[in-house]
């Protein structure tokens, strides 16, 4: 039967090939050849009798048939890898370990108290937490590498496969240093930030779309000078050090905007608010200890959502 004959090799090379958008890339992943990995796809379209890439100039691409196919191939070996680590929690009498991708936005705001919430439940289960561009986070989730990523909706083309649940929004702030020159602008206009190095999310990351719509709303191009970072540990250095603005999902600052360590400038920023939650892949349920850790992110949500909306400072 053609299910016995598709192998998890050919499954592995066609997932990662999707997820890289290359074979080189894929092959690198997967520590293959190109030669193989071309063979191994070129094996599972003879064995379905469609084509499922084709080779543009951006890269591979998949056809409508291997969209069809991502989503199953994907639960397949989501399926495996969950089959296989049940029998080695097994045998590690019981204990279950949890793989949780994390954004920046919930790193330092809900992640710490949802944590120590869930362990407090006397729950068996080891943590594992996972950082990255949001893109590559949920790739993982879709292929099982990951029980569940917390932080921002990812736009609609990124979430086939998966779901959302909305636990509270934030918006973007852009940040400074007590003292910083901008502060003493009366009014502040937006523009005078291209003076200064701006800490800018780069293209992959969650809040990038929504900040370069509100810039370009703002009549802001192109910033003459400008870092792209997702490391919330530098930007907070950063800008302690120097003179620079650091665009950035509120909740990431919010303890340091509390304390007075940091600035938020006097801007009106509520178009950038975007929907914070928890993604899950679709098709699984999750296990009994997912879903407990889950309501724990759940219930540690509400002083993130105060501090979210907390209300956009006065224009002096």
């Amino acid at each position: 039967m053609l299910e016995n004959r598709i192998k998890y090799r050919h499954l592995q090379c066609f997932l990662e090939v999707a997820r890289q958008g290359s074979v080189g890339r894929a092959a690198d992943v997967l520590a293959l050849t190109q030669p193989a990995v071309s063979k191994k796809l070129k094996e599972l379209e003879e064995m379905l009798d469609v084509r499922l890439m084709e080779r543009s100039k951006k890269g591979v691409e998949l056809t409508q048939f291997g969209e069809v196919f991502l989503r199953y191939a994907g639960a397949s070996v989501a399926a495996l890898r969950e089959g296989t680590n049940s029998i080695a929690q097994a045998q590690q009498r019981g204990q279950t370990q949890l793989t949780i991708g994390v954004l920046p936005t919930v790193a330092t705001s809900v992640l710490p108290r949802a944590v120590q919430r869930f362990r407090q439940g006397g729950v068996d289960a080891t943590l594992k937490l996972v950082s990255g561009p949001n893109k590559l986070l949920l790739s993982q989730l879709r292929v099982g590498e990951l029980d569940l990523v917390v932080g921002r909706l990812a736009e609609p083309e990124l979430m086939s496969g998966l779901s959302f649940q909305h636990l509270y929004s934030e918006r973007v702030a852009f940040v400074v240093r007590p003292g910083h020159p901008l502060l003493r602008s009366r009014p502040l206009d937006l523009k005078d930030i291209s003076a200064y190095t701006v800490l800018y999310p780069p293209k992959d990351s969650i809040i990038a779309a929504s900040v370069e719509r509100f810039l370009l709303a703002q009549g802001i191009g192109a910033l003459p000078d400008r870092i792209e970072t997702i490391s919330d540990a530098f930007g907070k250095e950063y800008i302690r050090q120097t003179d620079a603005v650091w665009i950035i999902s509120r909740g990431v600052v919010a303890r340091e905007i509390a304390t007075g360590e940091f600035t938020e400038l006097a801007l009106d920023t509520k178009e950038t608010l975007g929907q914070v939650g928890l993604t899950t892949r679709a098709d699984t349920l999750p296990s009994p200890a997912l879903q407990l850790f889950m309501n724990a992110v759940r219930d540690s949500s509400g002083s993130a959502d105060r501090t979210a909306n907390h209300s956009i400072p006065k224009t002096v």
